[in-house]
């Protein structure tokens, strides 16, 4: 922020936008802020974080940056207020003053995104079952208490903000890419029907929201940064607007990272669920999208479609889990498969009689030792045991960790367990819940200058299927042996991928470089070709059953998959170290298919 405000002479922007929200620090924020007394000081806190209910990291951007930002007049929109956005507000107000820039700058706060008691009535009038949109389930069979609920708000709040003249405005959940629909309708003077726009100013969003993701930063084209000596301080992102809606993605000057066709496909193939992509403000298409290199570090964004906007938002509901605990044991060289199974026995068979009430208790092993590897560290791998309970004295140090570390004398050759054992201590972990709630039940309320702006839900709205479009293969089938002779290899040899979290979810998309390699991927990465690619990760008798959506993007040539309910019940109570899907497209390009050796020739980029 201090860097964006700083080289403001040779490098303007209009607009800081700052997104601090996931659906892991939403329930940490939660807890925070709800009665967390029942918790002894050591167990609970230990995990929570004694702080405060925002994100504080906030203020350390914003305080070096203020002097420039009241100097030129940039504008700052953020939803670091978490679970307290009345507190953080209050404490940039403060430190405003005591920069003495209080009649430079002004601040503003959002409201309306806690809506818990908004839940509560409607489960008490009857008005909705707040299904639960990744499994299904109803709210009331939910055997958690909720705590906490957070609404994703649009961006008309912040929009409004800077119109009544506020310089910061500082909000909790809005969506990621709400600060900027915001600023593009405030500085554009756009209306709320103009869903065209819109829709482009949301997708911009969604491609800076990130930071450096769109830069160079989590990309499977990272090898390409090296070569061109920009693997370090991958600069920050701009998006340039117009007053017609149409984007340009950029980034700072004289910084490391790029921005290409293939850094945009790879932030805008994250985190979607289908080809409908939902704000409260505005619903944009995604199938028909693609990307022009303009020159270096600029691309334009073409083929964004608009539909109206849901009339319901999205609303994420914490629940006191219980707690957790695991251990780490490190094994070498051979046998690691015997290895594994012997020590999974023996602790079977140590904590049987507390095993009953664990709610979870899984072994895995991480990693695979390297054939004939030069060195020890290469040749060793993690054997995990991971374990939850509902109540902390089942799973207290003498019921797990303690049977754990103890087998160590008869256990396999080599036997050494990880000699911190904090992991062990048992934590209090947290289930999370999503669902919707009618936008015309949520209070979205503007707070500047002592008045209060209630901000109206949308009159244009649009009722979609419970289910995005899915199509399990491609429509023009093509023989994959047209493309002539292959070579078993990774998928990730001609192919990027990227992938992430939603609830329990989890998106991977896919994409190639050229229009031959298109029509050979869409070919080949059919729902039936994605099971067997998942290997043991797709499991037929998970509960709730795993499901896979798939649609196309020709025009970005890439093929999209929707992975429900991969990740168990969510980031904040998921047994997997993959807890937010991120790692699934890596293990997946990972993994050897037939490619055609004309491809190969080629190279990936």
């Amino acid at each position: 922020m201090a860097a964006f405000a700083r080289s403001y002479t040779s490098d303007p922007v209009d607009v800081i936008i700052s997104d601090y929200m996931s659906e892991v620090n939403m329930t940490i924020g939660a807890a925070r802020k709800v009665d967390s007394t029942h918790l002894t000081p050591d167990m609970g806190n230990a995990f929570v974080g004694a702080g405060p209910a925002f994100e504080a990291s906030f203020l350390e951007a914003l305080e070096p940056a203020l002097e420039d930002l009241g100097r030129y007049g940039i504008k700052v929109a953020a939803n670091a207020g978490n679970a307290d956005v009345q507190g953080l507000y209050k404490i940039v107000v403060e430190m405003v003053r005591k920069k003495g820039l209080q009649d430079k700058i002004k601040v503003a706060w959002i409201s309306g995104d806690e809506v818990l008691p908004a839940i509560n009535e409607g489960l008490k009038n009857g008005s909705s079952k707040f299904k639960n949109i990744y499994t299904g389930q109803v709210l009331e069979r939910w055997e958690f208490e909720p705590i906490y609920a957070h609404a994703y708000l649009g961006g008309m709040g912040i929009a409004e903000a800077f119109r009544q003249g506020a310089q910061i405005v500082i909000c909790g959940r809005v969506a990621d890419a709400s600060p900027v629909i915001g600023a593009a309708t405030w500085f554009h003077e756009w209306k709320r029907e103009d869903f065209g726009r819109l829709a482009n100013a949301f997708v911009a969003g969604h491609l800076i929201e990130c930071s450096t993701y769109v830069t160079g930063g989590n990309f499977s084209g990272f090898k390409s940064l090296e070569a061109a000596d920009r693997w370090v301080d991958i600069g920050y992102p701009i998006a340039e607007i117009s007053q017609d809606g149409q984007v340009v993605i950029t980034k700072q000057k004289n910084s490391g990272g790029t921005v290409t066709v293939h850094t945009c496909s790879s932030q805008l193939l994250y985190e979607i669920q289908g080809p409908w992509y939902f704000n409260s403000d505005v619903t944009a298409v995604l199938d028909q999208l693609w990307f022009e290199q303009l020159g270096p570090d600029r691309v334009a964004l073409h083929g964004v479609q608009a539909l109206p906007p849901p009339p319901t938002t999205k609303v994420g509901i914490t629940a006191r889990g219980g707690f957790q605990a695991e251990a780490w044991y490190f094994m070498t060289g051979l046998d690691v498969a015997e290895k594994a199974r012997m020590t999974e026995a023996q602790l079977r068979h140590s904590l049987k009689r507390y095993s009953d009430k664990l709610t979870t208790l899984s072994f895995s092993v991480l990693g695979t030792p390297g054939v004939d590897a030069d060195n020890q560290n290469a040749a060793t791998c993690i054997f995990r045991v991971f374990a939850q309970a509902k109540e902390l004295k089942d799973i207290a140090s003498g019921k797990f960790l303690r049977p754990v570390i103890d087998n160590i004398m008869q256990s396999y050759p080599g036997s050494t367990f990880h000699l911190d054992f904090r992991l062990g201590i048992p934590k209090p972990y947290f289930e999370y819940y999503v669902t919707l709630l009618d936008q015309a039940k949520v209070s979205h309320v503007v707070h500047f200058n002592g008045r209060e702006t209630l901000i109206p839900p949308p009159t244009i709205t649009n009722v979609f299927a419970e289910r995005q479009p899915s199509q399990p293969s491609t429509q023009l089938q093509v023989d994959l042996s047209k493309f002539g002779p292959t070579e078993r290899a990774p998928l990730g040899s001609i192919v990027n991928a990227r992938s992430g979290d939603k609830g329990s979810d989890c998106n991977c998309g896919f994409w190639v470089a050229r229009e031959d390699e298109y029509v050979w991927l869409k070919n080949l990465l059919s729902v039936s070709t994605i099971k067997l690619l998942l290997g043991k990760e797709y499991d037929e008798s998970r509960v709730p059953k795993l499901e896979i959506e798939r649609f196309e993007l020709p025009n970005l040539r890439g093929v999209h998959f929707l992975f429900r309910n991969l990740l168990d019940r969510g980031a904040t109570s998921t047994s997997t170290v993959d807890f937010l899907g991120k790692n699934c497209a890596e293990f997946l390009r990972a993994r050897y298919v037939d490619v055609p050796v004309r491809f190969l020739a080629r190279g990936r980029l």
